[in-house]
């Protein structure tokens, strides 16, 4: 009754890669949707895969809830990616290549150059090249060198021509520099592993060049950190983030064409077996595809589109308005990217930082920019005398080094910084501002579904809370006095927080929907959770109506014959809020958004927040998003009950993404008339 989580996501990056595959898509739409394919692709070796490889190296056969072995997983893992590598190399020479060509941006090889072309790029190697790249060789004097993490490198053979002798030699592609030179129309490209290539005779002179050949390697980047030994968590994490270079390697990408020689050497070298290797007939980390999206070709992309303001957030006459004067009027929702994520959020703790009548600022981050206004209004906050008290979560996966720079920022300006609870990530996205008012005190809430972070805002889609309500206000400060001190905090007024009582939050109203009348709609990133999987089973048997929509991993597998229904929604922007809906219409709805997916670790090792949607204005506008992604028959995909994702068959032409756009622009058009 459950589908494996590994080969459930893979599921997902394949749908990612539908859409690079999916000639309605702009063409350089596509190259991003391959780019991304890639980065997954490479995040999910580093951590899950690495993470199964650990618990077959030290014996462990447990099975996951579906009952596959980690031995099992991998095998099956295996199979599943080198079909989405056949279906990349396809597509990337076939199709995605020679449409490129016909509009003007050409991939090219050195050889194909003509001689001025040759002359800019041989003085792009002289300048900005050569003096980067250090050729490691391998003899009885040069052990064979360190490979890293996600670099592209050339493993070559040369020969000494006075001894005949051949030996082997590793130049890596400098990650520093970008990965395509670009010829001077701005239109043609020649990758940096061929122009390497091409000049390896000036990094071995006198010796003979027999063969080059491309590879990549993945390591084990998954931090294990033991917050309870003692020692500083800061520091424990610097010297995690040290080892992380070090793991054990996991994957070894080659071309097809690869001398099998090469690879036996380098598969021995690097302690990886056959299983471990994935041949590509494309180039090698097709994550460096992005910078095509980034051409200024608009002929080729999707129509550029500016968010609107929230309607209640729009300047009147010119000037700005009072955010906490909005919010005292009633709560507010705003729903991103399709409203502005910087005349709300940012814009609110700019007000904070500024106002003299606030007295505190207490916010958590998890990801955010690395220039970030929110983090600049917070030391601003802290100059000005202000009580600023920033929770930043460390163990962000793959942001730990931002993080750690934001943190020693912060604690220079006098922000109180705290890095949140011992064994315990620290994932919810809320912000508290304590305004003196009158003869008292208000205090202003954000609770968000996405990072407080203004670029990814951009993309993702996302929601966020502003309330001023006493209850939520009370709740976010005895949740704040958990999070930076010694409380014992167990219960709470409104919200859901895990670890405490989410768990039990969540179950219960599913039970409660547990009849031929009950109504539960789901929107989430991730559903792995066994026991509430069961729970939406039992639902289901007893008559309830479930509609889930998942973006990512899905564990649960519909039953045939029942009402419970899987959906996926994949396309331009990420989905990426949650929004739980209990109840049927025209009867007792409850509304709950927040950070939380349903996975285990969500509920039991994260802090994490849900906070109701009260407001019945509020509640209309996550039925309409509900709604909206329910009907959507263009970037839908359905999971059948054989575990199978298909393609919605497009019908009415409904695209979510361009019709929850349009009803942002329309109440911002009749909030102006």
């Amino acid at each position: 009754m459950y589908l494996n989580r590994e080969l459930s996501w893979l599921d997902f990056n394949g749908r990612v890669l539908a859409l690079a595959e999916d000639p309605s898509v702009p063409l350089l739409e596509r190259c991003r949707f391959l780019s991304i394919w890639a980065s997954n692709l490479d995040e999910f070796f580093m951590v899950r895969v690495a993470g199964l490889k650990e618990q077959v190296a030290h014996g462990i056969r447990t099975p996951s809830p579906d009952g596959l072995t980690p031995a099992e997983q991998l095998a099956a893992i295996a199979e599943k990616v080198e079909d989405q590598y056949r279906r990349v190399g396809q597509l990337f020479l076939d199709e995605l290549t020679p449409l490129l060509a016909k509009s003007g941006i050409h991939f090219s090889t050195y050889q194909a150059l003509d001689p001025e072309d040759r002359q800019f790029v041989d003085q792009q190697f002289r300048e900005r090249v050569f003096p980067v790249l250090t050729p490691l060789a391998v003899d009885p004097a040069h052990p064979f060198p360190y490979i890293s993490n996600l670099s592209l490198n050339l493993a070559v053979m040369v020969r000494n021509p006075e001894t005949g002798v051949t030996r082997f030699a590793r130049v890596k592609v400098p990650p520093i520099l970008p990965r395509f030179v670009v010829m001077p129309d701005g239109e043609r490209f020649l990758p940096l592993e061929e122009l390497i290539g091409a000049h390896l005779a000036d990094l071995f002179p006198g010796m003979e060049v027999l063969r080059r050949d491309a590879f990549r390697v993945t390591r084990n980047a998954d931090l294990e950190i033991e917050e309870d030994r003692g020692g500083d968590l800061l520091a424990v994490l610097e010297s995690e983030l040290t080892r992380r270079r070090f793991g054990r390697v996991v994957r070894l990408e080659v071309h097809s064409d690869m001398d099998p020689g090469v690879k036996a050497l380098l598969m021995r070298e690097m302690g990886v077996e056959d299983r471990d290797v994935y041949v590509s007939d494309g180039p090698l980390d097709l994550a460096g595809l992005r910078v095509l999206a980034e051409l200024d070709r608009p002929d080729l992309v999707w129509p550029q589109w500016s968010w609107v303001t929230q309607p209640r957030l729009a300047a009147v006459g010119g000037e700005k308005p009072d955010l906490f004067e909005v919010i005292r009027e009633g709560d507010l929702l705003v729903h991103h990217p399709y409203e502005s994520f910087t005349t709300s959020v940012v814009a609110f703790i700019e007000q904070a930082s500024r106002d003299p009548q606030v007295l505190a600022i207490k916010q958590t981050l998890y990801r955010t920019s690395r220039d970030s206004p929110i983090m600049a209004a917070l030391i601003e906050a802290a100059h000005e005398g202000k009580q600023v008290v920033a929770l930043i979560e460390l163990k962000a996966r793959f942001d730990e080094e931002r993080n750690i720079e934001w943190a020693q920022r912060l604690e220079d300006a006098g922000v109180h910084v705290v890095y949140g609870v011992v064994g315990l990530k620290t994932h919810s996205k809320i912000a508290l501002v304590v305004r003196e008012e009158g003869e008292g005190i208000t205090r202003y809430a954000h609770i968000g579904t996405g990072n407080y972070n203004d670029a990814t805002a951009r993309t993702y889609e996302d929601l966020g809370l502003f309330t001023c309500d006493p209850q939520v206000g009370a709740d976010l400060t005895d949740l704040f006095n958990y999070l930076t001190g010694y409380s014992q905090q167990r219960s709470y007024r409104k919200l859901l927080v895990s670890p405490v009582g989410m768990r039990a939050g969540i179950r219960d109203l599913i039970r409660r929907e547990a009849h031929p009348e009950g109504r539960i709609t789901m929107k989430m990133n991730s559903l792995v959770d066994p026991e509430l999987i069961d729970e939406l089973y039992e639902a289901a048997r007893r008559g309830a109506e479930i509609d889930l929509i998942v973006r990512g991993i899905c564990c649960l597998l519909p039953i045939e014959g029942s009402r419970l229904r899987v959906r996926s929604i994949v396309g331009r922007y990420l989905e990426h809020s949650r929004i739980y809906r209990f109840g049927a219409r025209g009867g007792r709805r409850d509304y709950l958004i927040g950070s939380a997916d349903l996975m285990p670790r969500n509920l039991d090792r994260r802090v994490e927040v849900l906070v109701p949607v009260e407001d019945p204005d509020l509640q209309f506008r996550l039925d309409e998003i509900l709604e909206v992604e329910l009907a959507d028959d263009v970037l839908a995909w359905e999971l059948g009950s054989d575990g199978t994702w298909t393609k919605v068959p497009t019908r009415r032409g409904i695209d979510s993404h361009l019709v929850l756009r349009g009803l942002a622009e329309a109440r911002a058009a009749a909030r102006i008339d």
